[in-house]
């Protein structure tokens, strides 16, 4: 249990210092957009003009940034060149060339703490909002635990990789990010998760089921070679977008075949053990964040929990201390609570409830006029707002009528579920938004592809969480947590696959139709899904040879076919190694 509060109260400092980053972060901003420092902007000269008329006719991204040398040079560059528009809400090139240009070093310090701050967000929403609706969903739309696990609890799971790849084939202009990302976290859970798993566990020589992993297997390689396929083609129209999101319904029929099948089998069998039978060949994706330890060294004071080593001195200093935390909580917290409708016993306030179903129809305003500014260049008139601030102030009060102080309410649960999910999925859209178009201009930064952040930085941040979770479910789970973190290392990136990629097709192919929508040309692609099939094929022999024990050989052939792919893409990144037709 000492480990339990350590990592609490590191995850406690962690938090602290995000919400005082960002705190720094949006002061930094307002006074750099609202109060420039006019020596710290460049004078328009006639040389700069002459030289960067010539760039705003070209359309080639914001690549040629890296042929001016001084600072003043590409801050004009970007400010005259219409491929440098953030396709975000923050121009992270201003900044950085502007603003910042004088202080590189800072510009990527200041970068890289919202790099984090952005990934936290991220993870959080979709772990505190977006799952907590999903799962409220599926108990009141009474869902078995099997199709549960392989639909609303794998959305759950899948929700920054999926909103990922949807906002980079949307918004950013640039469907490589989301291709590579998607690609990429398929490749690190199933290749370095599996990896670290199969070494932690293979004292204990643990066997998981093997019709679930050869089904899983199977099944996520067919995924890839349609994938391969519509890559090797180079476009896709909407019902072949349509065709390749129904492989998951294939899937999600098969498991369910599998389970009336398991269940009709060992129906005389006692009720304890069917069910530990049943639940084998499940993918249980999001049973892995169901119990959470509970921290014993802390106490509360007015509902904030504070570390009983400053207890120890006057009760008015802790009751004090714990009122600063909460205020620095705020910054990151409020503005999600403020507009996500939450409704579980454990975190339900009124006083919250009521004003989010308020904001929530201006936040949507808000966020519509912002879209459509970027899109068509005119903004949203006042009556819009006046428009979603009556719908607010309407349900506003309905939900001061129908609810009460005690608890959330037990009838016409639905509609607060639903909302819930819509503006958390509101809420996460907008942080990958942000996010993908950071990594964008850090790829134009730091002269790399994009692509390959994605494929790395995003993939990882993604997919950190997943290494965690699923490590601590088989170190302490047993049998049972092996078998839940194996299934959910291939069930999860299948569906991020399938669901990520499948609706980001359909809706550009959409936008395109009748036509068809042309993929990115990324020659890299095939490579990092020849290394991806080569992992899963690599599992997919060993494991039934070692009848279907989780050992040695398995975890240091994956990781290093990992480590092999890996050191290949970043040396051709830096430069060290050109194949034909890859840049």
């Amino acid at each position: 249990m000492a480990s339990f509060s350590t990592s609490r109260a590191k995850l406690k400092k962690g938090t602290l210092f995000l919400n005082i980053s960002f705190v720094f972060l949006s002061l930094f901003y307002l006074a750099t957009s609202y109060f420039p420092d006019q020596s710290n902007e460049p004078d328009i000269t006639a040389n700069h003009s002459l030289v960067l008329q010539e760039d705003l006719t070209k359309s080639d991204g914001c690549s040629g940034i890296h042929d001016y040398t001084d600072y003043k040079s590409k801050c004009m560059y970007i400010k005259s060149h219409i491929g440098c528009r953030s396709k975000g809400y923050i121009n992270y090139l201003q900044i950085f060339y502007c603003t910042c240009g004088q202080s590189p070093i800072l510009g990527h310090v200041i970068l890289l703490i919202w790099l984090v701050v952005l990934f936290y967000l991220l993870g959080n929403t979709a772990a505190q909002y977006f799952c907590l609706s999903l799962e409220s969903l599926s108990k009141l739309l009474k869902l078995s635990p099997t199709i549960a696990g392989v639909t609303l609890l794998s959305l759950g799971n899948g929700a920054p990789d999926v909103f990922s790849s949807i906002v980079s084939f949307t918004r950013s202009s640039d469907g490589d990010v989301g291709l590579n990302s998607i690609l990429g976290g398929a490749f690190f859970v199933s290749s370095v998760v599996v990896g670290v798993v199969s070494l932690v566990t293979s004292p204990k020589k643990i066997s998981v089921d093997k019709s679930s992993f050869i089904r899983d297997v199977c099944f996520f390689l067919f995924t890839l070679c349609a994938l391969l396929f519509i890559i090797l083609v180079g476009k896709i129209s909407l019902w072949g977008a349509i065709s390749f999101l129904s492989i998951y319904l294939g899937y999600v029929s098969v498991v369910c075949v599998m389970h009336f099948q398991y269940r009709k089998k060992n129906h005389s069998t006692a009720d304890g053990n069917q069910e530990d039978v049943l639940e084998r060949g499940v993918p249980l994706l999001g049973y892995v964040d169901d119990e959470k330890p509970t921290l014993v060294d802390e106490t509360t004071v007015d509902g904030q929990q504070i570390p009983l080593i400053f207890c120890n001195l006057d009760p008015s200093f802790c009751y004090y201390l714990g009122r600063l935390l909460y205020v620095l909580e705020l910054p990151l917290y409020l503005p999600r609570r403020l507009t996500i409708p939450v409704v579980s016993e454990e975190r339900w306030s009124r006083p919250f409830a009521i004003i989010s179903v308020a904001l929530a129809p201006i936040l949507l305003a808000a966020l519509g006029s912002s879209q459509r500014e970027k899109q068509f260049g005119s903004k949203s008139s006042l009556v819009t707002y006046l428009i979603a601030g009556l719908i607010g102030i309407v349900l506003g009060n309905l939900a001061y009528v129908t609810t009460k102080k005690y608890g959330p309410p037990k009838k016409a649960l639905f509609p607060w579920l639903a909302g819930g999910f819509f503006m958390s999925v509101t809420w996460t859209y907008i942080i990958a938004e942000e996010l993908v178009s950071l990594l964008v201009s850090l790829g134009y930064i730091l002269g790399i592809n994009p692509s390959v952040l994605g494929l790395t930085v995003l993939a990882w941040g993604n997919s950190l969480g997943d290494l965690i979770a699923d490590v601590a479910m088989a170190m302490n789970g047993g049998a049972d947590g092996a078998q839940i973190a194996i299934s959910g290392c291939y069930a999860g990136p299948m569906f991020n696959t399938l669901l990520g990629l499948g609706i980001s097709l359909i809706i550009s192919s959409g936008s395109k139709y009748p036509s068809s929508f042309v993929l990115p040309e990324d020659p890299s692609l095939y490579e990092t899904l020849g290394f991806l099939m080569g992992g899963l094929l690599w599992a997919l022999v060993i494991l039934p040879r070692n009848n279907m024990r989780l050992d040695r050989s398995l975890g240091v052939g994956l990781l290093a076919i990992y480590l092999c792919f890996l050191s290949l893409r970043l040396a051709r990144s830096v430069g060290l190694l050109r194949l034909h037709g890859v840049s």
